[in-house]
């Protein structure tokens, strides 16, 4: 059988659907503009479908365009790893790897196991993701990451694709400015009501972080609607700069206030009673070709889990 396409077709595909524009697909690729057009209309007519709406100077995909690029990407994603198998059985422990990871975890933890694993593995090629759960969860099942570490759910719908492994417990602790009456004071631990009076600094009310806090506090009967939000941010850093400056109290990820507690901007409060902690998990995917990067990477993952503070 003839196939209607070709690899160049599927990548062309690809990079229109990313970059939303035949030109910066084109600059993408490094190919002109005209060529790219004419492969696509080619790709179209040999499927006999339209697969591009190009309508009013916008491109997106149509139904059929969507469905197609999914077998696309895996198509794309299974020829990548042919060649890391037959890269690895070339150069023994030379290699790629591409590591995923969710946003707090991408920002404060993965740069620090990325080093380390740098310094022990100069001759592996590391490419890295930082995307929600839910996306490198996907990008997991679909093969472009190899392996990856998460804070959040994976979706239930991702999760009998995925070998899933629980890795570390990352605690949530509440800071305060050195200027709070309860930093000055010394006061350690609150109470429950103490929280009532607190004036919070959080992220949006759709991040997985703020609805995993409220979901425990909410279940040792706290009712989080109550509190004092004065602010919203949308990043852990704008969060931590609003706490040091004396703007508010907030609930941060201990792996993203190293810094802050060593230069002493900020105070640690304990609750009475209640300690919010989450499991980061690995996530990768037992039907792929594992290779000598991975088995490395991935042993150096639970090797740093002793040897590291989260």
């Amino acid at each position: 059988m003839i196939l209607p396409f070709t690899l160049q077709q599927l990548r062309i595909l690809k990079a229109v659907a990313s970059e939303k524009s035949f030109t910066r697909a084109a600059e993408v690729l490094f190919i002109s503009q005209p060529s790219l057009s004419k492969q696509i209309k080619t790709l179209e007519n040999r499927l006999d479908i339209t697969l591009v709406n190009r309508e009013y100077n916008k491109i997106s995909l149509t139904e059929a365009g969507k469905v197609f690029l999914q077998y696309s990407e895996r198509v794309l994603a299974l020829c990548e790893e042919s060649c890391r198998v037959l890269n690895d059985l070339k150069n023994g422990d030379r290699g790629n790897l591409t590591v995923g990871a969710s946003q707090t975890i991408g920002t404060y933890l993965m740069p620090r196991v990325l080093a380390l694993f740098a310094q022990n593995y100069p001759q592996i090629n590391l490419k890295v993701q930082v995307e929600s759960t839910r996306v490198i969860a996907k990008n997991v099942v679909n093969r472009e990451i190899d392996i990856a570490v998460v804070g959040g759910d994976v979706p239930t719908e991702l999760k009998k694709s995925l070998k899933v492994e629980s890795f570390v417990e990352d605690e949530l602790l509440l800071i305060i400015p050195k200027s709070h009456p309860f930093a000055i004071k010394k006061k350690k631990i609150i109470n429950k009501d103490d929280l009532y009076h607190l004036s919070f600094i959080t992220l949006n009310s759709n991040s997985t972080i703020r609805k995993f806090i409220d979901n425990i506090l909410i279940q040792n009967n706290i009712e989080t609607k109550q509190f004092n939000i004065i602010m919203q941010l949308n990043s852990i850093e704008a969060i931590k700069t609003a706490v040091s400056l004396g703007l508010g109290a907030a609930f941060v990820s201990s792996s993203a206030i190293e810094k802050e507690i060593e230069l002493k901007t900020v105070e640690i409060i304990t609750i009475e009673n209640i300690k919010i902690t989450r499991t980061l998990s690995i996530i990768t995917n037992s039907d792929c070709y594992q290779s000598k990067a991975f088995e490395f990477f991935y042993n150096e993952l639970w090797t740093l889990k002793n040897t590291t503070k989260y």
